[in-house]
């Protein structure tokens, strides 16, 4: 009765208001049971998102409109499928004692605002307050233990299914050869005439008497890793500068390269350790396949219960 009289309404507001009025009901984008959706709702949901592409696709108009129209859709959805669930928590007839949600708003505040003043200041520069504040948290803790209880609870993934999700994408656990090396970058200035060659032997001269390479590349190189020692995490030989891979290629652990020369710089490397290709185990990937298949069992549990919901709740688009 209620979405009988919501919809009722928006019709009469919309042939009998003025112009200005309106366009205020011309806003609507979608209703759920007597929940309405506008198209500010929207808007203010895809924000942040319309940003990184304004800045990502600035150059490419075509490119972000169809981004950005795609965004606003799954924005939409995500604020319908809120309101579906937050309909269904009352329609079931689930209680939640408002003392909760006050402990769960005041951590919220503290850790996030550390004070309830800073809280309240920060609101009013937004337009908003206390009030649209704590129905907003308590609609979000609604919804992430509606969710819980329906969805993630329900997700238990065998170790049968995980062995036969690793036998089947064994391509994706393959891991190229890679190298873990220390190295000092020394760049040629512009008017060199030699001295970053005679630095860079000088280096390795030092280095052959025994000095320790970490405490040189602190010392000499002018990389951003040079506070590591010349340190680097590790990475695949093959996506190193191909001389450089070349170099490290014939290295075997704890040896020192010559020095490698190139146009705009000199480098001195050290391998720590090497890898060679390999697939990895079973063991060292199965918490990685239990999360990606937890996820795809999620996604499809919450698409049906979100699909039940749907098919027993008034839903309108505009």
């Amino acid at each position: 009765m209620r979405t009988f009289f919501a919809i009722l309404l928006l019709v009469l507001l919309s042939s009998v208001l003025p112009r200005a009025q309106a366009e205020v009901v011309d806003g609507v984008k979608a209703i759920v049971h007597d929940s309405i959706i506008t198209y500010m709702d929207v808007e203010d949901a895809t924000a942040p998102v319309a940003d990184e592409l304004r800045r990502d696709y600035r150059n490419q108009p075509a490119v972000f409109n169809k981004k950005l129209d795609a965004a606003l859709d799954e924005s939409l959805e995500r604020l319908l499928q809120d309101q579906l669930i937050l309909h269904e928590f009352v329609s079931a007839g689930y209680n939640l004692p408002e003392s909760i949600i006050d402990e769960y708003v005041e951590t919220r505040v503290r850790d996030r605002f550390g004070t309830r003043a800073t809280l309240t200041k920060t609101l009013a520069a937004q337009g908003s307050n206390f009030e649209k504040y704590r129905r907003e948290i308590r609609d979000q803790f609604i919804i992430e233990q509606m969710r819980y209880s329906n969805v993630a609870r329900e997700i238990v993934v065998s170790p049968h299914k995980i062995e036969t999700y690793y036998l089947a994408h064994t391509n994706d656990f393959k891991l190229a050869e890679q190298v873990k090396l220390r190295m000092i970058y020394l760049p040629k200035a512009g008017d060199d005439s030699g001295q970053a060659r005679k630095m860079a032997e000088e280096v390795l001269t030092r280095l052959k008497e025994g000095a320790d390479f970490g405490d040189l590349a602190t010392l000499y190189s002018q990389a951003a890793d040079r506070k590591q020692g010349g340190a680097r995490d590790w990475e695949e030989l093959s996506k190193l500068n191909p001389q450089l891979a070349k170099a490290a290629g014939k290295l075997s652990p704890s040896q020192i390269s010559d020095v490698i020369e190139m146009p705009a710089a000199l480098y001195l490397l050290k391998l720590e350790d090497r890898q060679p290709a390999h697939t990895r185990p079973l063991a060292e990937v199965r918490d990685d396949i239990e999360k990606i298949l937890s996820n795809e069992q999620r996604s499809v549990l919450a698409k049906q219960w979100i699909e039940r919901m749907r098919k027993k709740t008034f839903v309108r688009y505009f």
